[in-house]
């Protein structure tokens, strides 16, 4: 589906004053009957990401890693069931699993001879149980489960749901007889960028030649565009060889991606520069996109 510039400037503007948590998005979807849980939830969590990555500086300041561990301690002193660590990431309006961290680091940092490592971090974030204290253990679970856009929950929904859009894809690619090439054999090939699949005998749709196929899992705003443009769509072209280099591609955005130009006029200039500008093109199924170089 597709969202007017208007609809999706308003479904943003609501979550400005909610904080990231399952309840906050049933709420949403209330307010927003006819847009589906995973466009709500996928645009929830993209402006979520965007606030914490601009205050997150603030939170990691040694003052504030020592009140934050003061009130964590205090809250459970006074009552350890209470979800101290939860209603203090709230408060404080920063995601509950990054909260969580903060106070697992500096909790460690006391009882602990040597610094916590990275990994032992992440590992006991991934399994509470882990936590040799089992208050913490409890607060940091609290908080893992009741995050909907931050932690290891999180990443492991976010990864389940992009594996299973690739195999849909790939069913599709194998149901109509086409031949291509998938990431583990590009990056076999000695590839490290590469679109989900490559299309051996390119195709062609509503009048374009398409060579690869990449799905995003994700709501696909104006934003989303720049970074996959930057960060992968510009090295299918930069190739060291014309023969190596992947011409026009279909992107499938799930689930939504909001008009922010208009599509009635059918082309967005979503990147422009030397060597050649990308367009965007919208095809007829309201889920994808076509990606094409005008410099040929």
């Amino acid at each position: 589906m597709i969202l007017t510039k208007a609809q999706y400037d308003e479904i943003a503007q609501c979550l400005v004053s909610v904080p990231p948590t399952r309840q906050s998005l049933r709420k949403l979807k209330q307010r927003f009957p006819s847009q589906s849980q995973a466009t709500l939830l996928s645009i929830f969590s993209q402006e979520y990401q965007k606030h914490i990555k601009r205050t997150h500086a603030k939170h990691h300041t040694s003052e504030a890693i020592e009140s934050y561990y003061q009130r964590y301690l205090n809250g459970v002193g006074r009552n350890g069931a209470a979800p101290v660590l939860l209603d203090l990431a709230n408060e404080v309006d920063y995601a509950p699993s990054l909260m969580a961290r903060i106070i697992l680091e500096r909790f460690l940092q006391e009882h602990e001879e040597t610094p916590p490592s990275k990994s032992v971090i992440n590992s006991m974030l991934r399994d509470p149980s882990q936590i040799p204290d089992g208050v913490l253990a409890n607060q940091v679970y609290q908080c893992i489960v009741n995050d909907c856009c931050y932690g290891p929950l999180v990443d492991c929904i976010k990864h389940a749901i992009g594996h299973e859009h690739e195999v849909l894809l790939r069913d599709l690619l194998l149901e109509k007889s086409l031949s291509f090439l998938d990431e583990d054999q590009l990056r076999a090939k000695g590839y490290d960028k590469t679109p989900d699949f490559i299309l051996q005998v390119p195709v062609a749709v509503e009048g374009h030649i398409i060579h690869w196929i990449e799905s995003k899992a994700s709501f696909g705003d104006e934003c989303s565009h720049h970074a996959y443009l930057h960060d992968q769509f510009w090295s299918y072209w930069n190739r060291p060889s014309k023969q190596e280099r992947h011409r026009n591609g279909s992107l499938r955005s799930f689930p939504a991606v909001h008009d922010d130009k208009g599509f009635e006029k059918k082309e967005l200039d979503f990147c422009q520069g030397p060597p050649l500008d990308f367009g965007v093109i919208q095809l007829s199924r309201p889920d994808c996109f076509l990606l094409s170089p005008r410099n040929h």
